[in-house]
């Protein structure tokens, strides 16, 4: 059975599903088709069911439980890992500032609307383009996610939260950022996909070698030690398996949502 399957090209994700679509694991009767874009567009796909498997933002699945499930294994979770508020030397206020956010559905833009509630000027641009914009004078602030933390120097950006540290000051909890998801369609095929995702992880974990090159090719940001540091911090025991804390982190990002109604 060939199953269609669709995540980022960031270092985590790449490092996660190599050797799934590589045939680096026995994956049974199953073989995969992928699909790599940034998230913020398999967001928006998945409104459409496109993929039968795919990673989303935790925001805009819990937006769309009626058309896909969360899988246990494939997570980003965790502490000190959240996305970051930054500013330019143009910045005032929030109130008055040109923010950039990385997508409307990401948990990012959630975290930001729990945060603070007032500001109304946001533009939604790719991930990698927010620092460039901000050092250009398009934005003033900027909501940071992925390798852009790395980088955050080079920008000469103030940052103004750390939505994660806010976050778990607040709750205690890891911050659930993205998660892999199966189509409601296929959910006969649910606990051996985890499995495979599973496996697919446990391997690039032994053999870091085998996946160097293929994740080096998609990355956005080049410099070898950015990736491995991404890797190191978004992925982790909550990928192998969300457990009671990851799930208890879900639901609380839920429940806070819908008390905000972000999420309906």
């Amino acid at each position: 059975m060939n199953i269609d399957i669709a995540f980022s090209s960031c270092p985590n994700d790449t490092f996660i599903f190599h050797a799934l679509i590589h045939g680096l694991i026995d994956t049974g009767r199953y073989t995969f088709t992928p699909y790599m874009a940034d998230v913020e567009e398999l967001n928006t796909r998945a409104f459409e069911r496109t993929h039968a498997v795919t990673k989303l933002s935790f925001c805009a699945y819990l937006g769309l439980k009626d058309r896909y499930t969360l899988l246990d294994s494939g997570s980003a979770l965790g502490f000190g890992c959240g996305p970051l508020l930054v500013a330019g030397e143009t910045f005032e206020t929030l109130e008055s500032a040109r923010i950039a956010s990385p997508g409307k559905h990401t948990t990012a833009f959630l975290l930001f609307r729990l945060w603070h509630e007032g500001a109304s000027n946001v533009e939604f641009v790719r991930f990698d383009k927010i620092l460039p914009g901000i050092a250009s004078g398009r934005f003033d602030a900027g909501l940071v996610i992925h390798e852009g933390r790395f980088v955050l120097p080079s920008y000469r950006c103030t940052q103004i939260v750390d939505l994660g540290w806010w976050w778990e000051t607040q709750t205690r909890l890891p911050i659930p950022l993205g998660c892999i998801a199966i189509r409601n369609d296929l959910l006969g095929h649910k606990d051996a996909l985890e499995k495979l995702i599973r496996d697919s992880l446990v391997h690039a974990r032994n053999h870091p070698a085998d996946s160097r090159d293929f994740i080096r090719s998609h990355a956005r940001e080049m410099d070898d030690a950015v990736i491995q540091e991404q890797i190191r911090l978004y992925v982790n025991e909550f990928s192998l398996s969300l457990g009671h804390q990851g799930m208890e982190a879900v639901r609380t990002l839920e429940e806070r949502a819908s008390c905000h109604r972000i999420i309906q």
